[in-house]
C-alpha cells in the first residue's frame, strides 16, 4: 500500500484521476490477492498428495492482471488525435505488479520496480521536453464567409504547421465559416504553450 501510494502522490500532484488513493488500492489489493493465492496453495497441502484439493496459486494473479487491464482502460481518453492516460494506465498496471511482488514475499522487488517507476515519471519527464518531437492538434478558425480560406491556410503554413487534414463548415444564418484544421508540429517543450503565440 505505501509504495503504491508513492506513485499515486506522483499521479496526483500532476492532476490525474488515478492518484494517491487509487494507487494505493490497486497496490494493497493486489498484495492481498497475491497472499490469499498463496496462503490457499500452501493450505491445500502437498501437491503430490492425490487425496488433497489442488490449487494453482498462479490463477489468481493472473485474473489480477486482467482486472488491472480493465481500470487501465477506464483511465484513457481518447480527444480527436490526442490520447492522454496512458501513462496513467501504465502507472495502474506497475501498481498491481508491486503490490503483488510484495504480496508474494519479494520486497525487494517491489522497492526497486517503485523507485523504477518514479525515476521514469519524474526524470523522464523533464528530459521528454528536452527534444523535438511530433504533436496532433485540432485548429478552428471561424471567419466571415466571404473571407477568403488561402489567406489562413497560409498563415497556418508559415508557422511551420503541417496540415493532414481540413474541414469546412458555413453557417448560412449567422453568415461566417468555420474552418477545422487537423495538424501536425514538431515541436520541443510543451506543445500546447504554442497556441499562446
Amino acid at each position: 500500500a505505501f509504495l503504491g501510494a508513492i506513485i499515486g502522490f506522483e499521479r496526483d500532484i500532476h492532476g490525474r484521476a488515478a492518484g494517491l488513493r487509487t494507487n494505493l488500492l490497486i497496490s494493497m489489493g493486489s498484495a492481498l490477492y497475491m497472499i490469499i493465492s498463496a496462503t490457499l496453495f500452501l493450505s491445500t497441502g502437498d501437491a503430490c498428495d492425490t487425496d488433497v484439493l489442488r490449487s494453482d496459486p498462479g490463477r489468481i494473479a493472473a485474473q489480477v492482471v486482467t482486472g488491472i487491464g480493465f481500470l487501465g482502460a477506464g483511465a484513457i481518453i481518447k480527444n480527436g488525435f490526442t490520447i492522454r492516460g496512458l501513462t496513467t494506465a501504465a502507472c495502474i498496471w506497475v501498481s498491481a505488479g508491486i503490490g503483488m511482488s510484495a504480496g508474494a514475499g519479494y520486497f525487494e522487488l517491489a522497492v526497486v520496480a517503485t523507485v523504477f517507476s518514479l525515476c521514469s515519471l519524474i526524470l523522464l519527464n523533464n528530459l521528454e521536453k528536452l527534444f523535438a518531437k511530433d504533436a496532433y492538434r485540432i485548429f478552428e478558425v471561424t471567419m466571415s464567409s466571404d473571407a477568403d480560406l488561402s489567406q489562413v491556410i497560409d498563415i497556418v503554413k508559415r508557422t511551420n504547421l503541417k496540415i493532414l487534414y481540413l474541414d469546412k463548415k458555413k453557417d448560412y444564418e449567422k453568415k461566417n465559416q468555420t474552418a477545422i484544421f487537423s495538424i501536425r508540429l514538431h515541436h520541443k517543450g510543451v506543445t500546447d504553450k504554442i497556441s499562446h503565440i
